[in-house]
């Protein structure tokens, strides 16, 4: 029982000490693209917002009158 245990224990620590010690440095560039992309991001999201808020408006008022 202890062997399974033990095992149970070591594998995922092996899997992520693997992993931790995969990354390497990113490009300056790509930071900023994902920065700029973000910030698009952001935008389209709060524009989809924005027309949902509208939208749901819209059909609020058409219902109460």
């Amino acid at each position: 029982m202890n062997k399974i245990a033990i095992r149970l224990f070591a594998i995922p620590a092996a899997v992520l000490t693997s992993v931790g010690s995969a990354f390497a440095a990113v490009p300056a560039d790509v930071t900023t693209a994902l920065t700029d992309m973000k910030a698009d991001g952001l935008t389209v999201a709060g524009a989809v917002l924005v027309a949902v808020i509208a939208v749901a408006a819209f059909k609020f008022i058409r219902r109460a009158i």
